[in-house]
């Protein structure tokens, strides 16, 4: 029930839809902060206590600027996350042609569901639930689908993040939170490249120029790829690559073992640690390649490689290489989607 929710609740500004956007607000007993709206579903701030301060390290911007800016920040993903190659795909002998919006490919659903305004459909506990209903034929996607996303903070300062949806076609689903995290300064931004980063993935997948897969799964062994052990992600930045994309924008196949951590992000002064877990098989590292004049919370612009997204989802392009449906991607004709993300942060 509604009644039961205990976030604190704020409306501000006004969305594209001329209806306030409404502002949802949980805490737990050690002073963590999490704020999330229901314009895109989106995760708008994260405040972790770090010794005698409460730290921002979620990049964010003024919520008016949040349906104009380009940079996906803190919104869900769907109906599929990443890039579907040439805006098409073939499914059960049958063409589909999606909508465009990164030149000829599609990027993050074409005018997504960042794009739209979700239903608060409960709160309880620690937690908020947000849906939204996606018809058929929305963005060239077959199927009328349902999707869910549930929001919890614990009070050992981990957000939990679960996507939910059901589909009455077989239909592409990959589903994720953009959110850009800078664990030293995430209101003005600071060069990420001086966090150190490690990952629980012995795979990755090249692309070319347009973030297009253009080769197999290949080998972090011997290259600028290999984070099994942490190291500064700037140390071996803007090789191989990496040039195409200008920085890390690239998927890593994860090793399965939901209970081992598939990412650990440390900041510069090893003050903060982020670790993620997640049920997901792929890990998104992009570290902001372009986030230059996205604009941020104190009416200033971010620079490029002042936040890392680290988005849990599939393999990109997934529709049209049937060899990575083991991996997910494709869910069939009633069949529930269910993924989970956990982000832990230690001071």
């Amino acid at each position: 029930m509604l009644s039961d929710c205990l976030a604190k609740e704020h409306q501000e500004g006004i969305a594209p839809d001329g209806q306030p956007f409404r502002i949802f607000t949980l805490t737990n007993a050690k002073g963590m902060k999490v704020q999330f709206m229901d314009w895109g579903a989106t995760w708008i701030s994260c405040q972790v206590p770090v010794g005698s301060e409460m730290r921002e390290v979620l990049l964010g911007c003024q919520v008016n600027d949040y349906p104009k800016q380009q940079a996906y920040l803190g919104a869900s993903i769907g109906r599929y996350a990443n890039r579907i190659a040439n805006s098409q795909f073939e499914l059960n002998g049958k063409g589909y042609l999606l909508a465009a919006n990164q030149n000829q490919h599609q990027l993050h659903g074409g005018q997504g569901f960042d794009r739209q305004r979700w239903y608060l459909e409960k709160c309880g506990g620690n937690s908020i639930t947000f849906s939204h209903f996606s018809h058929d034929g929305d963005q060239g996607f077959p199927g009328n689908m349902h999707v869910f996303v549930t929001y919890s903070l614990s009070e050992n300062n981990k957000v939990k993040i679960e996507y939910e949806a059901i589909c009455d076609q077989d239909c592409p689903i990959n589903l994720t939170n953009h959110a850009y995290f800078n664990l030293n300064n995430a209101v003005e931004g600071c060069d990420i490249r001086g966090h150190s980063l490690q990952l629980n993935a012995d795979y990755f997948l090249p692309v070319d120029s347009a973030g297009i897969p253009n080769a197999e799964l290949k080998s972090v062994e011997g290259t600028s790829f290999d984070f099994r052990e942490e190291k500064p992600i700037g140390l071996d930045f803007l090789q191989e690559e990496q040039q195409l994309v200008k920085g890390y924008d690239h998927s890593f196949l994860l090793n399965q073992n939901d209970e081992k951590t598939c990412a650990i992000l440390t900041a510069l002064d090893r003050s903060l640690t982020m670790k993620v877990t997640t049920s997901q098989p792929a890990l998104q590292v992009y570290t902001g390649n372009f986030l230059s004049a996205t604009p941020n919370r104190q009416n200033g612009q971010y620079a490029d490689y002042a936040g890392i997204a680290l988005e849990t989802q599939c393999l990109p392009d997934t529709p049209n290489h049937p060899e990575w449906w083991k991996y997910g991607g494709i869910t069939k004709v009633g069949e529930k989607y269910y993924h989970w993300t956990k982000y832990q942060f230690i001071s």
